[in-house]
């Protein structure tokens, strides 16, 4: 289909997307690109080097926050691809210094990366952030969309190479998305951002699975043993305090990716991916298929 139909190219507002160093920002920045949207690739001044070279795209520093750097850097832009920050005590407040900045810029639409299940009790901890980031956003009154991903297919496939994945989340489900999945949705919602005007969306993948049954089908598709040990509470805060000297909040973080499965309050699917993309999501077994793929 040619997402550029009825468009004029020198017409089309300029898109602002933060974390392009990373998979998600990185792919939808890569696909608008290749479809001739024009860009404004947003990076901390530390990361410049690493933004991609894409067609139509330029650079531009920014800090996450509040700042003059911040507002130049959304000046002119229509709509913006938020993705959060660096993990950490302060980055509600980053979050919001920002949409105080897209506000003065003048910003139209803002899409935010946010967390399935987000809320003020929030089991996963992080996901408090990311609810007090869209309520922030909200009495903004910006037009937005959120994307509330569950956890990511890729990250229980790295934890799956040490062939353990241990935490305390009893046989509690996850219907975990590929970032793949999250990246096209982020690119069809900036593609034409009017139609997705202040709604939520919950991206999962096709699968609600057990750590149990997560295991199983790693073992299965790269034929490495991978197990999963149901660890304690207790267990938990030992094993990550042992090996790591952090402030409680991470180990809080870390834990709480568990007992958040463990809740049951990230088993549901949706069907969100194909209503935004008009495709299926992929499964663990498609992503570990497609990963080999580029391996080889």
């Amino acid at each position: 289909m040619d997402t550029m139909a009825g468009q004029d190219m020198d017409q089309l507002p300029l898109i602002a997307v933060t974390g392009v160093t990373g998979n998600i920002g990185g792919a939808a920045a890569a696909a608008l690109s290749a479809e001739g949207y024009p860009l404004r690739l947003l990076a901390r001044v530390s990361s410049l080097g690493r933004v991609p070279r894409l067609k139509g795209a330029q650079a531009a520093p920014f800090i996450f926050g509040y700042d003059p750097q911040t507002v130049e850097a959304l000046r002119g832009v229509g709509t913006v691809f938020m993705v959060s920050a660096h993990e950490g005590p302060g980055r509600v407040q980053e979050h919001k210094g920002f949409v105080d900045a897209a506000q003065e810029a003048g910003v139209r639409h803002l899409v935010y990366l946010s967390f399935d299940g987000a809320s003020e009790d929030a089991d996963f901890t992080l996901g408090r952030d990311h609810y007090a980031t869209e309520e922030y956003i909200k009495k903004s009154g910006l037009p937005y969309t959120f994307l509330r991903d569950n956890f990511y297919i890729e990250a229980f496939i790295e934890w799956g190479k040490s062939g353990i994945i241990a935490g305390p989340a009893g046989d509690g489900r996850v219907s975990a998305v590929s970032q793949r999945d999250v990246a096209a949705a982020v690119t069809a919602i900036l593609r034409n951002p009017a139609l997705h005007s202040n709604t939520t969306y919950t991206l999962t993948g096709p699968q609600s699975l057990t750590l149990g049954e997560i295991a199983g089908i790693l073992s299965r598709e790269t034929g490495t043993a991978v197990t999963y040990k149901n660890e304690t509470l207790e267990e938990a805060y030992a094993s990550r305090r042992a090996q790591y000297d952090v402030p409680d909040w991470e180990p809080d973080a870390w834990v709480s990716t568990y007992t958040a499965i463990g809740s049951g309050r990230l088993a549901g699917v949706t069907h969100d991916v194909e209503l935004i993309t008009g495709a299926l999501p992929l499964s663990f077994e498609d992503v570990l298929r497609i990963s080999g793929q580029e391996t080889r």
